[in-house]
């Protein structure tokens, strides 16, 4: 089998790195991708678009995939290409946009065309991937996508970088990282530490966002003693501080429509580590993971309760290791990257018969 991989992010995303390497299992590759993030994805994506436009017209392929972000992508490619495509919609624009970022309101001109781009980008998909079984019914019922073009997919993460280490330390460290966006619930997480000031534990926050000013300085008033702040880091990296964390937050801690219909990809590394995971009791996060089993479920918002549950792992650490270790065993039986790459193989052999 022969493919075309395009993808409007940079190609090593989480996202978009495990669908490539799931994809190399199968069969011949060839990429049309950029590695960094962009300053505008519209100038990307025309990039990209250029390149790939000429090889979709004219070059043999079994089947064509666009990664995400790919929404910019579809049309062109949707309009040119005689091969059948497999798109990774992944998240839905106008949702980011309106509902999750509040950037603009649903029935505004830029919402409105969030909405179009959307419908469009997945009008011409022949398959159509999202994350949780919660987001295919929101592109079903709010965008209106046939519900037999959508299939849901773990995100998974790179087990060559993502497995279990061990590696002891004498404190509990709480460990969150993110971009800083309203969906993480970044207060939500410092308003916890702040409850937690007077006990033996420390709260390590790594990234940088939108929000990272606001969330820094709220620190220094509260006068926080227990929180430290570090850079972005490779992912190699954040593998090292994830093994050496004895509770992770996986969130999202955020609350919204979208928070509550995706899965973070950080809990995927977490749960290939076997580390014990706080996340919030979402109806995505429950398609996945179960309470007291797999992982510590808390409402979101809720910085008396996320204490609460890290004060429970704090001083019962054989619940931690419990959680973990069930943990470790979900991820290895329904989103593991054989998981992943078996899901897509079916997949791909369906709709390459069916044409």
């Amino acid at each position: 089998m022969k493919l075309l991989f395009i993808c409007g992010r940079e190609i090593d995303y989480t996202r978009n790195e495990v669908l490539l390497r799931a994809f190399r299992r199968i069969g011949e590759v060839e990429t049309i991708a950029e590695t960094g993030i962009a300053k505008s994805l519209v100038f990307r994506s025309t990039r990209i678009a250029i390149r790939a436009l000429p090889k979709c017209i004219f070059n043999n392929y079994d089947l064509i995939f666009v990664g995400f972000y790919g929404h910019l992508l579809m049309i062109p490619i949707g309009l040119f290409s005689k091969h059948p495509i497999i798109f990774d919609a992944f998240v839905s624009t106008y949702d980011t946009l309106t509902s999750d970022r509040h950037s603009f309101t649903k029935k505004s001109l830029i919402g409105k065309l969030a909405a179009f781009l959307d419908r469009s980008a997945c009008y011409f998909a022949n398959r159509i991937l999202l994350d949780t079984h919660a987001h295919e019914q929101y592109f079903s019922t709010t965008l209106g996508v046939p519900s037999n073009k959508l299939r849901s997919l773990p995100v998974s993460c790179n087990e060559e970088i993502f497995y279990p280490k061990g590696i002891s330390v004498d404190k509990t460290l709480v460990l969150s990282y993110s971009s800083y966006l309203p969906i993480h619930g970044i207060e939500t997480i410092i308003d916890a530490a702040e409850i937690l000031k007077n006990e033996q534990i420390h709260f390590v926050l790594i990234g940088k966002g939108p929000l990272y000013k606001k969330v820094f300085h709220y620190v220094n008033e509260l006068r926080l003693k227990n929180v430290t702040f570090k850079p972005p880091i490779t992912l190699q990296s954040l593998s090292e501080e994830i093994a050496a964390a004895s509770i992770c937050l996986g969130g999202h801690f955020g609350i919204s429509d979208k928070a509550n219909r995706v899965i973070p990809g950080k809990i995927y590394q977490m749960l290939a580590m076997g580390k014990p995971i706080i996340a919030a009791d979402s109806l995505a996060n429950r398609e996945l993971l179960q309470h007291g089993i797999s992982a510590y479920l808390c409402p979101p918002g809720d910085p008396t309760a996320l204490a609460k549950a890290i004060l429970d792992l704090h001083r019962h650490p054989q619940l931690g290791k419990k959680i973990g270790m069930g943990g470790r065993e979900t991820y290895k039986n329904f989103c593991s990257e054989s998981i992943v790459t078996e899901k897509l193989r079916k997949l791909v052999s369906e709709l390459i018969n069916l044409n």
